[in-house]
């Protein structure tokens, strides 16, 4: 630990001389990643903390800031952290999964240097590897507009971050051992918020004052919704897009999905329930926590709010009436909807088709039929050092193919600068909930039944949100377009853990033949190597 301090101040003594000259604004986090014992549930747990913490510690930047965080492996396996929705423009090398990054091996560490780029909005960090994220090691990331830029609503009196999501009593290796011997996992035991079960956080508000919310689902499994018994809700912000701000008495948050909303406390001085509940369960889980009003005058009355429990016509309703706050800025000081997403020509349709398939005689998950594999050697290093036969790109098909299921490491190709249609398409009686590291996409559409060409007509090309995670319904289609304006090997995946580590992921290759630092950047001096990377040289 030492040397690594020594190296760290070092580091840090550099890239101050760095930001002196005029670059934009430094944060250094020194994060050291430990198991430690828990009870999130009441019942003594093996999690993972950073810094002691669980959750773990809050990200606080400003849009453009560089961010440099120096994390210490402390377990006794690999770990990686991802950042979900935070996009590395052109910088895939930081992005924290194994697609694109060694693992940091026991008792060393390694330093992500980030840059939010034109970015702002809610967001948060986990655990990417050997499901560690059902163990903790997740934390909140926000990011807040620069001061010239105009923002749509009055500043807040506080802002909060809410990390919730469902939890397993069984300790991570468990869970890893149940997926490993080809079973599903269990039902969820509960749900958390911040880290603890119900009745186990408070959050004190003046009366008059209205405050900011930002909530992610950080779960494994289950989508959930959120509601605060007797007021409303004003949703501002959805992954980093100003939205309309409509009202809502509950909002749905699936799996890896963050937004934020406003929540005036214009209410008698009281105590309030604050609720999550489980969506789309047969068995309905709920965890609660407390509004509190300064002063408050008396405890909490009455039974919880009741939230929907498995009405999917209510959730895609509102989940249709997210719309993008065309007059707003974003990072950058321009409306929003200056960006005509719709009147550009699509280059590409991508259809993606999630199956459950039983391959070797074990519960795998597919997409387009193919379980990913992950490679003895990470994608981008691979790539980056032209190694053979770690990967094929054109493994993944564009389109359904109604075979069987098969193990592969799928990798997709796609253009610089390419403008893709992506439908994905729910043919199960369950939420899905899809990612994709680097990029936001526009929701153009949504619906039950099966999609085909005439479903287009009922696109919205005008106001939809973009967003980096965006929820299936079950037999549905959801359609999305993707600006492919980020160099790199991303990361397309289920949001439900246990589906992405039995293979229903795949990597996006987005290639220019430039091969110029303005497209993306060079290797890192710090690159760990592994596999087949190993005696290569950046």
């Amino acid at each position: 630990m030492g040397s690594f301090r020594v190296l760290f101040a070092l580091f840090s003594v550099l890239l101050l001389v760095i930001c002196s000259n005029g670059e934009d604004p430094y944060r250094f986090y020194n994060w050291n990643v430990t198991y430690g014992d828990i009870y999130p549930l009441g019942v003594k747990q093996k999690g993972i903390l950073i810094n002691g913490q669980f959750p773990g510690p809050s990200i606080e930047s400003v849009t453009n800031d560089n961010i440099i965080i120096s994390v210490f492996n402390s377990l006794d396996e690999p770990f990686l952290i991802s950042w979900n929705g935070v996009q590395q423009r052109r910088n895939s090398w930081q992005d924290g999964v194994y697609g694109t990054n060694c693992p940091i091996p026991p008792g060393q560490n390694f330093t992500y240097v980030l840059q939010v780029k034109d970015q702002i909005g809610s967001y948060f960090y986990f655990p990417s590897l050997a499901f560690h994220k059902a163990a903790g090691g997740f934390g909140g990331f926000k990011i807040a507009s620069r001061s010239v830029i105009p923002v749509p609503f009055d500043p807040p009196a506080s802002d909060f971050t809410i990390l919730a999501g469902d939890w397993f009593m069984k300790n991570h290796t468990d869970l890893r051992a149940i997926l490993d011997s080809g079973s599903n996992l269990p039902f969820p035991d509960g749900l958390l918020i911040n880290g603890r079960g119900s009745n186990g956080y408070t959050f004190t508000v003046d009366q008059g004052k209205t405050y900011r919310f930002r909530i992610s689902n950080v779960g494994i499994s289950t989508s959930i919704n959120f509601r605060i018994q007797g007021h409303k809700m004003r949703l501002v912000e959805v992954e980093g897009i100003h939205t309309l701000q409509n009202t809502y008495d509950s909002i749905d948050i699936h799996l890896g999905q963050s937004l934020s909303v406003l929540v005036t406390a214009d209410q008698p001085a009281h105590d309030y329930y604050i609720v999550v509940s489980t969506r789309f369960t047969s068995q309905v889980l709920t965890a609660n926590s407390t509004l509190r009003y300064s002063g408050s005058s008396g405890g909490i009355s009455g039974p919880p709010p009741a939230g929907p429990t498995i009405q999917v016509d209510w959730s895609l309703e509102q989940a249709r009436s997210f719309r993008r706050n065309l007059t707003a800025s974003g990072p950058r000081p321009n409306p929003q909807g200056s960006y005509h997403y719709g009147m550009i020509n699509v280059t590409r349709t991508i259809r993606l088709a999630n199956s459950a398939p039983i391959i070797n005689g074990k519960q795998r998950y597919a997409v387009n039929s193919v379980s990913f594999i992950p490679a003895d050697t990470p994608l981008k290093l691979a790539d980056h050092f032209n190694t053979p036969g770690v990967f094929t790109i054109g493994s993944m098909p564009d389109n359904p193919t109604g075979a069987g299921g098969y193990l592969q490491t799928s990798v997709m190709g796609a253009d610089f600068r390419g403008y893709a249609e992506i439908v994905f398409e729910n043919q199960e009686d369950t939420v899905q909930s899809w990612h994709i590291n680097g990029h936001n996409f526009f929701v153009v559409g949504m619906d039950g039944g099966q999609w085909s060409p005439a479903s287009r007509l009922n696109y919205n090309l005008q106001d939809t949100i973009s967003r980096c995670t965006v929820q299936v319904y079950p037999l549905s289609w959801t359609a999305v377009y993707v600006p492919l304006d980020n160099v790199g090997m991303w990361n397309v995946r289920s949001e439900n853990w246990a589906r992405q580590y039995l293979g229903q992921q795949f990597y996006l290759r987005v290639y220019s033949p430039a091969n110029s630092w303005r497209d993306e950047y060079p290797i890192p001096s710090n690159a760990l190597l592994c596999g087949r990377a190993i005696g290569h040289h950046g």
